[in-house]
């Protein structure tokens, strides 16, 4: 069954007036962005590069710190393309009360034609660079330009500290204002729609109970399980890219019926 014939008789498409989306990983495997927990995972094939993403480690070995620099040189989304979700998630917000929660550092929803103002980015962002030491921040081009010109592992400018992709690493804590508006967005959604999470990070996953416990239906789109699909209302296990631009299309051709009938 296509993504289109499933959602047929999905009645928790009727009715919606406010969409918010929590995007992971899966999301951007189309644009040949590797997930990381996966078959085909960063993390799966490399367990190792987990610590990559780890704060304390990084910040204690000098070694990890350069691996972790050429690692961003050869970062797949500096040539990523969106793809048919991203894009159909940009219509979705163009046309609807929608926003974006995503947990994806890679700029694609923006990229996409989403506006700056209506994605939340609870892990930050790729492309800045900042100091531990004084927090200075700066864009990763001109961090990256250095490495090229073989500085290994460039210090702060300013200060001469410790540089760090402005992303959340695993033992950081989440910006509260940016987890603030997320869980805000979440709780006056009618639909919200996980695509392509684990949701087993916290506190990113615990949104959908958010959602659920204000009243929206839960829809979860994941090619595996998740601890959150006993609670959801639909889950759909269809291809990503197939199902996000399925669901859009219905729902924006929900608001036409309903502008016409008004």
């Amino acid at each position: 069954m296509s993504a289109a014939e499933l959602l047929d008789a999905a009645d928790w498409l009727e009715g919606v007036r406010r969409i918010t989306v929590l995007t992971g990983a899966g999301v951007s495997t189309d644009s040949g962005i590797p997930d990381f927990r996966g078959p085909s995972g960063l993390w799966t094939k490399d367990p190792a590069a987990e610590k990559m993403s780890t704060y304390q480690a990084y910040i204690a070995d000098p070694a990890l710190r350069r691996r972790s620099w050429q690692a961003r040189l050869a970062h797949p989304a500096w040539t990523a393309e969106p793809n048919a979700a991203h894009l159909a998630l940009a219509r979705l917000v163009a046309g609807l009360d929608a926003w974006i929660i995503t947990q994806n550092i890679d700029g694609l929803h923006q990229r996409a034609g989403v506006p700056g103002d209506r994605v939340l980015e609870l892990h930050g962002t790729m492309y800045g660079v900042v100091c531990v030491g004084c927090g200075a921040g700066t864009a990763m081009a001109d961090a990256l330009a250095r490495v090229r010109s073989g500085e290994a592992d460039p210090p702060c400018a300013d200060c001469g500290d410790i540089l760090k992709s402005a992303t959340v690493m695993f033992g950081q804590p989440l910006d509260a204002a940016v987890l603030n508006r997320a869980a805000a967005v979440a709780q006056a959604a009618d639909l919200f729609l996980a695509v392509g999470s684990t949701l087993i990070v916290e506190p990113a996953a615990s949104l959908c109970a958010v959602a659920v416990r204000s009243g929206a239906r839960l829809v979860i789109v994941n090619r595996d399980p998740t601890p959150y699909d006993p609670i959801a209302t639909a889950v759909i296990r269809q291809p990503i890219g197939d199902a996000v631009p399925a669901i859009a299309d219905r729902l924006l051709a929900g608001r036409i019926d309903r502008d016409e009938g008004a």
